[in-house]
């Protein structure tokens, strides 16, 4: 079906509206309804993609989707659940048929559309209309650098009284609180339903040496009062491991230093943010004789 597209499907341009679509779709579907066809099987499937087709572009958004990244990209962020989910397919039916959609049984009506057994046949293949099962929700904790760097998890989720271990792709960057959903993963459905989606919702464990800020991570460091007087060069620990960073003279406490590019990567973007170091400047609680006379001295000269 990704390689199909719904404008040629249906025989509209991209720019037709709303009642060229359905007014398309409408001859179409009467065409291949399967009832009117010897070729039952060759007639359900392209009932099923006439139907797939009106599913996206009768709907604003998935129609705005579809346009926006095109066939390949619409079927990599939507799947078959995601397209006809919220399709009324018996007010559809009704609407295009004249109210003929009736679920009945085609020896006892009068003319009257069997749609929920062509439904059946169509999608499941015969029997009880299946169910889709529902969908799980689980917190899935990983570190700084998992959310950093992003890359592949394996997990381990309870499910219908057993553990199921599925390997996961984190994407870089990703933030706390965000949901990434693995396709048909949740609950199993009901008669031969699809199952439903698991989506897990990523929190980030506090980390011992960095607080994350957005895409920027900050990092405190100590140095003696001698050392932000007269400068120094010191080690800042990062993402990427140690880095030397020089302190000017006269550096106050507090003082933020950028390291640019040091940081969390853009969520779904290019470019990493920064890492501040922030100094602190240490004032001994104790000082021996010797430094306590220089200190007096020192506080002479106005330092």
């Amino acid at each position: 079906m990704a390689s199909k597209d719904y404008y040629e499907m249906l025989g509209v341009s991209k720019t037709a509206s709303d009642d060229e679509i359905k007014r398309a779709y409408r001859k179409l579907a009467m065409k291949y309804h399967p009832d009117k066809n010897a070729n039952k099987k060759e007639a359900e499937e392209r009932f099923k993609e006439l139907n797939e087709a009106y599913a996206v572009l009768s709907d604003k958004e998935k129609r705005k989707q579809y346009d926006t990244f095109g066939k390949e990209g619409f079927h990599q962020r939507f799947s078959q659940e995601d397209i006809f989910r919220g399709f009324d397919f018996d007010d559809i039916f009704s609407s295009l048929f004249g109210g003929r959609a009736r679920r009945e049984s085609r020896a006892g009506g009068r003319g009257g559309v069997d749609f929920g057994d062509i439904f059946s046949r169509a999608y499941q293949g015969g029997g009880r209309a299946s169910q889709k099962g529902e969908d799980a929700l689980y917190e899935l904790p990983i570190t700084l650098e998992e959310a950093a760097f992003g890359g592949e998890k394996r997990i381990s989720i309870p499910k219908n009284g057993k553990v199921e271990e599925i390997n996961v792709k984190i994407p870089a960057g990703i933030p706390s609180g965000k949901k990434l959903r693995v396709t048909g993963k949740g609950m199993e459905g009901r008669s031969g339903g699809l199952a439903g989606d698991l989506y897990l919702q990523i929190s980030i464990r506090p980390h011992p040496v960095f607080d994350r800020e957005g895409d920027d991570i900050t990092v405190e460091k100590e140095i003696g009062f001698s050392e932000a007087v007269l400068g120094t060069t010191i080690e800042v620990p990062t993402l990427e491991g140690t880095k030397k960073v020089k302190i000017p003279p006269g550096t106050q406490s507090h003082t933020k230093m950028r390291l640019k590019g040091l940081g969390v990567s853009h969520f779904q973007g290019t470019g990493k943010g920064d890492e501040y170091v922030k100094v602190i400047v240490r004032i001994p609680k104790r000082v021996t004789d010797k430094s306590r006379k220089l200190i007096e001295e020192l506080s002479k000269e106005g330092i």
